[in-house]
């Protein structure tokens, strides 16, 4: 298909309405443009193909053979297009929004939250999508992640959502007994930490535990490293937002005042991507963070 020998989508749009109607008046309303504007693009279409496509009769005008072939052919043409984007748009009204985030961060501090969302947009699907890794949000189709780290990341828009500073938590049994009132009073304890996270050995280090000094033991995932420490194996570190929870029910005891060192968790959408439930759900996310 060569472009350059089609002639612009307006004057074909002022023409196919103005053959309808059979009217430049009545096109000018129908695409809220003047009626020397109409005349103008048909005259343009005229020149181009060489032919006379409308002529006047009396105060009205009249479509000629070959107008009404091209008329005819942009009818169809253009009701494929309409047909296509309304289409479109029903899927984007009723697919679900994808949402890629740790699995941590969906357990813990999404899943108390994700009712009031429900509550207040009933009409919008939420698909969550568990992972540790960054995902590639474009070929992955993602509409949201939520990231945990210092940003950085290409390709993508970045917006903090919260805070992640770490904090040292225990089960009540683990520490019943015990006087904790800095992190050196935890020397001798077991650590319950996520073996592949970097983020908790750096804050220790910082707070003076050295832990090859002392008892640790790892696991896969942090979900795991806290259901032990739940169970009262130990003393585990994590993101302040994923141990609130359990602070406010009482299952963990705070160990030790919380240290943030830069790292926060991040909204991640692709930049130039339009969806207005994708907004619905940022907003909401920003305005349950701050609450």
């Amino acid at each position: 298909m060569n472009w350059h020998d089609i002639p612009s989508l307006a004057a074909l749009r002022a023409f196919e309405s103005a053959a309808r109607h059979s009217s430049f008046s009545a096109a000018a309303r129908d695409l809220n443009v003047t009626h020397a504007a109409i005349g103008q693009h048909v005259r343009a279409l005229e020149d181009h193909f060489s032919q006379s496509l409308m002529q006047r009769l009396g105060r009205g005008m009249t479509v000629t053979p070959e107008g009404h072939k091209l008329a005819n052919s942009l009818s169809d043409a253009f009701g494929l297009i309409a047909t296509a984007s309304n289409d479109l748009l029903d899927q984007s009204k009723t697919r679900a929004i994808r949402v890629a985030l740790t699995p941590s961060f969906a357990a813990n501090w999404l899943m108390p939250h994700i009712g009031s969302f429900w509550d207040q947009h009933s009409e919008i699907e939420v698909e969550l999508i568990p992972s540790k890794s960054l995902i590639d949000m474009r070929s992955d189709n993602i509409d949201v992640a939520i990231r945990y780290g210092r940003g950085g990341w290409a390709g993508v828009k970045a917006n903090r959502l919260m805070a992640a500073g770490h904090v040292a938590v225990a089960a009540p049994s683990y520490i019943a007994g015990r006087e904790v009132n800095c992190l050196a009073d935890l020397k001798g304890s077991r650590w319950l930490l996520d073996g592949i996270r970097s983020e908790e050995r750096f804050w220790l280090a910082e707070n003076g535990i050295v832990l090859d000094e002392e008892i640790v033991t790892t696991f896969a995932t942090g979900p795991l490293a806290r259901a032990a420490a739940l169970a009262g194996l130990g003393v585990a570190v994590m993101p302040a937002p994923i141990a609130a929870p359990n602070i406010a029910s009482g299952r963990f005891v705070k160990l030790c005042a919380e240290h943030n060192s830069g790292i926060a968790y991040h909204i991640l959408t692709r930049p130039g991507v339009v969806s207005a439930a994708r907004d619905v759900f940022v907003k909401w996310l920003k305005t349950e963070a701050s609450t």
